[in-house]
């Protein structure tokens, strides 16, 4: 690639890096993003399995930040977004009991991940790279694949993803930057789903079309209908099961069959024996090892380092989808608002 004064690369195209290489890019720089994946997504992932589309990341966002909130309203003038679950429950101990609160949750459509491919557009993405190794040369910095492609130079570069395999990149490069990363706590997520070929049965005193419930006791953390979702109402009763923290980390090594079993068989003992649903026709789980932080890191939801080098994403600021929007947003904001003799100088922010 051609050395360019703005060169940027992104690593991760989860919202994080996205929301920062689009800032970038609409200031006039030229930015490039890589991910390990096929496509976009990170936490907004979605997979295609036969006769659905099941969401394995995140199942729905909030908008508390102003910024947040005005991008928001584009994507819903757009149609990208639509409020859900507008049915939403809670199950513990004493049985099911509507959730009310005064936050309003919204998800893409037709899927979550149609949110990160909007984001994606126009921008240049390199995708089934994941980047294992950087060097920093007096022309930039040089990226490269675990298939031995080599990219650069960058005059800076941003890095998005979790703060366990950022600080392996960058531990021989900034010291203090990899600190910071290894004082990131990321919790893992176990994801479950299943499909049927016949809908839920109806519940005693609960919506027929109750569309997700957080779930506070057991394996399982919230149950999303993604049937029920914006744009796939066409597509079978097909279910998304989320584990909680503790119970993903205490079976973080086991087969992903296994751990599917053992969700759905979570499912049942939330359902009342008489109102059991018939076998699914497809039973599968996805593995997070790095879903999302305990907590924020204290700061400006963000890290500088040394000669161009900075870390974005929801470890620097919080556990929720607009938490990594925002990170990223503001590091390219930072960027932009800086100096150009300044850039590579910046030194690591604590």
């Amino acid at each position: 690639m051609p050395p360019s004064l703005s060169s940027i690369a992104v690593i991760g195209a989860g919202i994080a890096g996205l929301s920062c290489a689009r800032t970038l890019r609409a200031a006039g720089h030229t930015v490039t993003v890589f991910d390990k994946s096929r496509g976009p997504g990170g936490r907004l992932s979605s997979r295609r399995a036969p006769g659905a589309i099941v969401d394995l990341g995140a199942q729905y966002f909030t908008a508390r930040d102003p910024l947040f909130q005005a991008e928001l309203t584009h994507w819903l003038d757009r149609g990208l977004v639509r409020p859900w679950p507008t049915s939403l429950w809670r199950i513990d101990a004493q049985g099911w009991q509507p959730h009310r609160d005064t936050h309003p949750r919204y998800c893409a459509v037709p899927r979550m991940s149609a949110l990160t491919r909007h984001l994606a557009e126009g921008l240049e993405l390199v995708s089934e790279a994941r980047i294992v190794d950087l060097e920093r040369r007096p022309s930039g910095w040089y990226l490269q694949d675990d298939r031995q492609h080599r990219y650069g130079p960058f005059q800076r570069l941003a890095i998005s993803a979790p703060a366990p395999q950022a600080e392996a990149l960058v531990a021989a490069h900034d010291a203090v930057l990899a600190k910071a990363c290894h004082r990131v706590e990321q919790l893992a997520c176990w994801a479950g789903y299943a499909l049927f070929d016949t809908p839920l049965p109806n519940l005693e005193g609960v919506e027929r079309d109750w569309q997700a419930a957080f779930v506070n006791h057991g394996p399982l953390r919230f149950v999303a209908r993604n049937d029920h979702k914006p744009g796939r109402g066409e597509q079978g009763e097909s279910l998304t099961l989320l584990a909680t923290a503790e119970w993903s980390q205490t079976w973080l090594e086991q087969p992903a069959e296994r751990v599917a079993d053992a969700l759905y068989a979570a499912l049942r003992e939330l359902l009342p024996a008489s109102v059991q649903p018939a076998a699914p026709r497809l039973l599968a789980a996805h593995r997070w090892r790095y879903a999302q932080p305990l907590s924020g890191a204290a700061g400006p939801g963000f890290r500088l380092g040394q000669d161009g080098l900075a870390l974005c994403g929801d470890g620097w600021l919080g556990p929720r989808v607009e938490d990594a929007w925002c990170s990223g947003h503001r590091l390219a904001q930072r960027w932009l608002a800086m100096p150009q003799r300044d850039h590579a100088a910046s030194r690591s922010q604590r």
